[in-house]
């Protein structure tokens, strides 16, 4: 019987067949570099040099994206396999997961950073997406400061004239005292984020408490905030996904390049000692 894989995870499959062939010959060259009495660590450290320069290009390929260099979801999944496969090329060059020189903890340090974070953002970039497509809006991540700005006008516009054309003031005490909280700026970023529905909660709760002690026209006035109040917190959860996700490759970029730079630098020592 035939094995279907999902369309999505055939270039997966492909690379990691391809990254399991890579390893085993990288392998099998520095056992026979040993048993000939030579350095097995040049194989494996010039292959692992060169994963880490093909990990690099894929920031690159992103800032390029206009031009016609592969699917991003090729570049994506031979990113993550070759990640993968850095790993263990790391494992098979250094013989063990610390070392104890200075400098080649802080090489390790910032390898082990890069591949945290890579894995963190692997799982980011699969979940996230998925969800911010169940939001029932779409929005531009640096259009929403100002989309919160204009809500907040509309909310205080409606407590104020809620105030001149009812004579009550129990709309605008609320709105002070309680619902006011909500529009200040993003809430609930650890909800959004784990997809959860604390906001809306909380805004059916504690947030329309007042509405008991209101009459019709407070009411009409009422359910209008409460309804850009929804409108609001799905924009809340764009603004912390799509933020994670950005603030997200503020971290683990700059880190590859430090790995890339400082495995420069090792590089160059290794040669020159050699020498």
């Amino acid at each position: 019987m035939a094995v279907s894989w999902p369309r999505a995870s055939l270039p997966l499959v492909m690379f990691g067949v391809a990254a399991v062939a890579v390893f085993a010959l990288v392998a099998r060259s520095a056992h026979r570099s040993w048993l000939a009495l030579g350095d097995p660590a040049i194989v494996t450290g010039y292959t692992l040099f060169a994963l880490l320069l093909l990990l690099g290009m894929f920031n690159i390929r992103k800032r390029f994206s206009m031009v016609p260099i592969g699917r991003a979801s090729l570049w994506l999944a031979f990113h993550v396999v070759a990640g993968v496969l850095a790993i263990a090329m790391f494992w098979l060059h250094t013989g063990s997961a610390w070392p104890s020189g200075l400098y080649e903890k802080i090489l390790v340090l910032l390898f082990y950073l890069v591949s945290v974070t890579g894995i963190i953002g692997y799982a980011l970039s699969r979940a996230l997406p998925r969800r911010l497509a169940q939001i029932e809006i779409e929005i531009i991540y640096e259009r929403i400061p100002a989309e919160l700005a204009e809500i907040r006008e509309k909310v205080e516009t409606l407590v104020l004239s809620c105030t001149e054309e009812t004579g009550s003031d129990t709309v605008a005490q609320h709105h002070a005292e309680t619902l006011g909280w909500l529009f200040t700026r993003p809430r609930f970023w650890m909800s959004h984020v784990a997809g959860g529905d604390a906001a809306g909660h909380w805004l059916r709760g504690p947030g329309s408490a007042a509405r008991r002690y209101l009459n019709d026209s407070e009411k009409t006035y009422f359910d209008q905030i409460v309804e850009l109040g929804m409108l609001k917190c799905l924009i809340d959860r764009h603004y912390a996904c799509q933020g994670l996700l950005k603030k997200w490759l503020l971290v683990h970029v700059p880190l590859s390049v430090a790995v890339i730079l400082v495995a420069v630098w090792h590089l160059i020592l290794v040669n020159v000692y050699a020498i």
